[in-house]
């Protein structure tokens, strides 16, 4: 196929692809996905050969949030039926932290509901910072607070944070149909806050919202404009209990095609398979691995996921290895370009991987009787790890 040969070369050489090409692979058939995977599979080898990250969420604040955000169970209003609980004490947060950096994660995502942190809340996210990197040493620690205000960026890097998420979730001009209480602006302004700050980047989407084929390619070639360092990829589990709860839109295939569109326009980024993956992708998981390098162990924030041990089962399986924690995830040309950064030497990216943030579309729910592909035996409220008396999964 014409198509994927281009899109192959232009990958290679981390070239942009058109947006009539990226959308081209979204209207593919099924019957050409596995040329597609294939493909997209030369571009995440070229960069990152077999090796994927793994990474651990740790839920410090569930629940009860101020913003309005659609997809989310812990947002206003919200009905679902989720663990709710207030901050984490840092000794508990760095437990949590252990049972995932003990399962071969190398990241630490650390990540609270709410619009944005206090000065107090920062108080707290350092001195879990500190807890957790004085048990696990070399360990990455993400962490996603929300909407920054000026200086706290600063703040979070001096305490020792590696990285900082705040997704975009969707295009600019659908933004104000899925949140209304902050703007898709203040969410760039974040993420290029945490930039400026000289913390790993991390921002992606969440697709299955009712979105069109062009609001997808929308916001993969604005983050691709924002150049994050890290782009998770969540596929929406319609919660019962919010606004998007009838949304069941996606099919195995359909996320494979959407991280392969991904892959060819951010050829050389962390992109990672968040939340969702396990009820929409099901039995096609590991060939999804071959468009990723980076995967969450284990439960979500406010759900389930598989259990961790089938998670390295599945990675080895596919003939995948655990990236290590000497092992740099990024090419040497975007960490080159980071460092210059620091010495004000360029203006690349910044070194590194995320989370998804506090927000993301990560929560189980029922599906409407009759709709195809809904598959709601597959979700569980998470009631394990953080917050409970439970042992995490990881």
């Amino acid at each position: 196929m014409d198509l994927l040969n281009t899109l192959v070369d232009k990958g290679l050489r981390r070239e942009l692809p058109t947006r009539e090409e990226a959308l081209a692979v979204l209207a593919t058939s099924d019957d050409d996905l596995l040329e597609v995977v294939a493909a997209a599979g030369k571009v995440r080898r070229q960069w990152f050969g077999r090796r994927v990250k793994l990474n651990y969420l740790v839920n410090l604040k569930s629940g009860l949030c101020p913003e309005d955000c659609s997809y989310c169970s812990q947002r206003l209003g919200s009905k679902a039926e989720i663990l709710k609980y207030t901050w984490l004490k840092p000794d508990e947060a760095s437990k949590a932290a252990a049972a995932g950096v003990a399962g071969g994660a190398k990241r630490v995502c650390l990540v609270a509901s709410g619009r944005g942190p206090t000065d107090r809340d920062l108080d707290r996210v350092s001195q879990t910072i500190e807890a957790i990197k004085e048990q696990n040493e070399g360990v990455e620690v993400c962490a996603c607070l929300g909407l920054l205000s000026a200086g706290q960026a600063d703040r979070l890097r001096s305490a020792g944070a590696d990285a900082y998420n705040h997704n975009l979730n969707t295009s600019e001009g659908t933004y104000g149909d899925i949140t209304t209480t902050h703007t898709y602006a203040d969410r760039v302004e974040t993420v290029q806050q945490a930039q400026a700050a000289g913390l790993s980047a991390c921002s992606g989407l969440i697709a299955g919202m009712g979105e069109s084929d062009a609001d997808l390619v929308d916001v993969v070639f604005s983050l691709r404009e924002l150049d994050p360092d890290s782009v998770p990829v969540n596929f929406l589990i319609p919660f019962e209990g919010t606004p998007l709860a009838k949304e069941w839109n996606l099919t195995p295939q359909r996320c494979l095609r959407i991280l392969a569109m991904v892959r060819f326009v951010c050829p050389d980024v962390e992109v990672r398979l968040a939340g969702g993956r396990e009820v929409h992708l099901r039995s096609m998981q590991p060939l999804a691995l071959h468009l990723v390098n980076s995967i969450f162990l284990g439960d979500y924030l406010t759900s389930e996921g598989q259990a961790g041990q089938a998670d390295l089962d599945m990675i080895a399986d596919a003939g995948f290895e655990v990236e290590g924690a000497g092992t740099t995830t990024l090419p040497r040309h975007r960490t080159d370009a980071a460092a210059e950064a620091e010495t004000g030497g360029g203006c690349g990216s910044h070194a590194g991987g995320c989370a998804p943030c506090g927000d993301v579309a990560d929560e189980p729910g029922d599906a409407e009787a009759g709709v195809p592909g809904a598959r709601t035996d597959l979700v569980a409220v998470r009631r394990r790890g953080a917050g409970t008396d439970l042992a995490p999964n990881a």
